[in-house]
């Protein structure tokens, strides 16, 4: 864990921000591909369920805060 006065800097914050947004970006991908597998499969809901997990994953990665970790 970083220590208090690391993570008031805004260096510290700017990585977090950014690390944040990859996160996001990755979930959201991976959402998308599973949605457009689903579509060329004879069984669909499993990928329906998995891209709605990484939707939902790409919506909570903004809440967290650096205390949370």
């Amino acid at each position: 864990m970083a220590r208090p006065s690391t993570q008031d800097s805004a260096e510290f914050r700017r990585g977090w921000d950014a690390a944040l947004l990859a996160v996001r970006g990755w979930h959201e991908a991976k959402a998308s591909q599973a949605m457009v597998q689903s579509r060329r499969t004879r069984f669909p809901k499993n990928l329906e369920r998995e891209a709605e997990v990484h939707r939902q994953c790409a919506e909570l990665i903004m809440t967290l805060s650096p205390d949370d970790v």
